[in-house]
This record gives C-alpha cells, sequence and structure tokens, in this order.
C-alpha cells in the first residue's frame, strides 16, 4: 500500500463496483451497497448530452422522443460505447461519494474495484482500467467475477478444497472451480438474462403477433418465467401492440410456454457447466459432489433453475441467499482486506 492510502486510505471513500450489463451496484468501503441502479444512459442526440443515468434513465426506454436513445453502453459483460461508460461510471463514483466529498473536500480520489467476466481479452480489460481511471479514480483494479462472486458468498477460496460457481448475470454466464485462492476451472459464455428476455420476447411476437419490449419481456420472465415444472403453474397478463393492427392489444401467456420459449438458452448454460465438470481434476470434482455448485447472480434466481442443473448435472446445486449482491460484496471484501495485491487482482493507476 502507498504511503498516500496509508495516510488518507480512511477518507479516501474507497469503491468496490460491480460494472454490469443490466445494472450496476457500488459499495463503499466501511459503508456496503450504496447504489443498485440500472447500466442506462439516456442522451439526447440532437444536443449531444446526457439527460439521465440508471433508474431515470430506464424509465425512458422505449418512451422516448426520436432525438433521445436510452443507451446501455455495455454488452455481453463488456464495454461497448467507451465515452458512455466512462460518463456512467463518473455519475456512479460522484452519487457513491457524494457525502464523503462533502465532508472531507480535501480527501484523495477513490481505490476502485470493478469486476470483469473471466472470459474477456487483455483489450476488454484495458478498457474497463482507461474508463474507470477517466471517471475520478485514483487506482483501477480488477477481479474477475467468480471469484467476486465466490468472495462474496464466503466460499472457502483459499482451502485446497473445490468450489463451484455459476455466476448468470445479465450479459454472461461464468462458471468456475476455485480451490487454493485460485480459479483452476473456468467457462464464459454470452448467454445470460439478456437472452432469457430475447427469446421471451420473439416468442410473444411468433405466437401472439403482439409486440412488447425488452422490459416488458423482463417483467415477463420475473413473474411466469422457470427452468423446471412448477408445483402450480402461472399466468401473466401481457399488454403490447398488435402487429398486424397496429392496435394495443393484451394477451395472457402461462408459465409452460414461457418455460418451452427458454429451453434453447438454457441448455447452452448447462453445457457451460457440463463442459467446466468434464475438464474439472477428479479430486477437485469429488470435493464438488459434497460441497455442490453455488448459484449465483440475477438470472441464477430464475425458478427452478437449479433443480435443472441438478437433474442434469447428478451434482448438488445451492442457490445463494445473497445472489444478486454477492460480486460487489467480493469486490468490497477485497478493499476492506487491503488484498489489493492478490494473485486474483489486476490493477492499474495514476
Amino acid at each position: 500500500m502507498s504511503i498516500l492510502d496509508t495516510l488518507f486510505g480512511e477518507y479516501s471513500g474507497d469503491l468496490a463496483i460491480d460494472l454490469g450489463t443490466a445494472n450496476t451496484l457500488v459499495a463503499v468501503r466501511g459503508q456496503g451497497i450504496v447504489i443498485n441502479e440500472p447500466s442506462v444512459v439516456a442522451i439526447d442526440k440532437s444536443e449531444d448530452r446526457v439527460l439521465a443515468v440508471g433508474a431515470d434513465a430506464k424509465r425512458m426506454i422505449g418512451r422516448t422522443p426520436g432525438s433521445i436513445i436510452a443507451e446501455r453502453p455495455l454488452k455481453d459483460g463488456v464495454i461497448a460505447d467507451f465515452d458512455v461508460t466512462e460518463v456512467m461510471l463518473r455519475y456512479f463514483i460522484e452519487k457513491a461519494r457524494g457525502s464523503q466529498s462533502r465532508q472531507y473536500p480535501w480527501s484523495p480520489r477513490p481505490r476502485v474495484v470493478v469486476c470483469v467476466p473471466s472470459g474477456v481479452t487483455s483489450v476488454e480489460k484495458r478498457a474497463v482500467f482507461e474508463a474507470t481511471i477517466q471517471a475520478g479514480a485514483r487506482q483501477a483494479y480488477l477481479i474477475e467475477e467468480p471469484m467476486a462472486a465466490a468472495i462474496g458468498a464466503d466460499l472457502p477460496i483459499e482451502d485446497p478444497t473445490g468450489s463451484m460457481v455459476v455466476d448468470i448475470g445479465g450479459g454472461t454466464t461464468e462458471v468456475a472451480v476455485i480451490a487454493m485462492g485460485g480459479i483452476v476451472v473456468s467457462q464464459s459464455i454470452r448467454t445470460a438474462g439478456d437472452e432469457f428476455d430475447q427469446v421471451i420476447l420473439e416468442h410473444v411476437r411468433d405466437a401472439y403477433n403482439l409486440s412488447i419490449g425488452e422490459r416488458t419481456a423482463e417483467d415477463i420472465k420475473i413473474k411466469v418465467g422457470s427452468a423446471a415444472p412448477l408445483a402450480e403453474e402461472l399466468d401473466v397478463e401481457v399488454n403490447g401492440r398488435d402487429v398486424m393492427s397496429g392496435l394495443p392489444k393484451a394477451v395472457r401467456i402461462e408459465s409452460e410456454e414461457i418455460r418451452r420459449a427458454l429451453d434453447k438458452p438454457l441448455d447452452d448454460v448447462t453445457k457451460a457447466v457440463k463442459d467446466a465438470l468434464d475438464i474439472t481434476p477428479p479430486d477437485l470434482a469429488s470435493d464438488l459432489m459434497y460441497y455442490g455448485i453455488l448459484l449465483t447472480g440475477g438470472g441464477g434466481l430464475l425458478r427452478g433453475l437449479d433443480q435443472r442443473l441438478r437433474d442434469e448435472t447428478g451434482v448438488p446445486v445451492n442457490v445463494s441467499p445473497t445472489a444478486l449482491e454477492n460480486v460487489v460484496n467480493g469486490c468490497a471484501k477485497v478493499l476492506e482486506a487491503n488484498a489489493l495485491t492478490g494473485g486474483f487482482v489486476q490493477s492499474a493507476g495514476q
């Protein structure tokens, strides 16, 4: 740790950021999670200015005039628009440090730990480093999502015992076997919550000639989506625009048909888990039969997904009770412990 970190660590308001495709969570060192907002930026193209970020911007999706777009600057877990990502990060960093910077206006810029998917390239990592520094960080540190999720879920990552994490976010599904403080096996696929929403949107359009938006598709997934048969099947009324007449229309959709629509992306997730298990060393694989697989991330909360993976793999599967917060909590624990020089953390700074 530098002299600056030693002298001002208490006041710098160091941050942990889960920079997700769908949502961004920010934790302040010593305070816990202070921000949980959609990763969306609303931009007025006619004046080239940002109108809103986060929850305010998401409310504009599908409801804006032609000159205003609500953009998600991350795609499949990586930066798709560098400038917009920088604006979004700067907004979240300043919002998280609001009271701290007012109380200690002389405080240094914060150190920031950001999570990234395990399958990203060095170029994609460099883009996250640079965006974080440009957004106001004194130093930026990267940690891979499955490692952060394992730390946040209090798995014994430093032990010789194998732990498997399946982290299903908005843009990527991360599968990793962790032991002795490192990732032994990893699989990263760009099939996750956003893909679930897309196949639901397409199913509603094809089956009912009903055009719906991304927000409605996500709402259907949350209300009636499932990966395995339910003890009591569900249904939901869906409003949209009739493709043929162009008029508003309402239909009632049942959970069985949404489950069928989700089959393809769920098969991809299952295959990633099986592929990881197939290349896991035998001794660690035997640990997994005892300790099981931890299912985390927003996509991991899909009804019956634990049962489906259990049936497909024969390995016990547990859904984390803190699935939505494990990644950012893992980043925060790394900050709290000042474990920023560990082998699983990469850094860049000024």
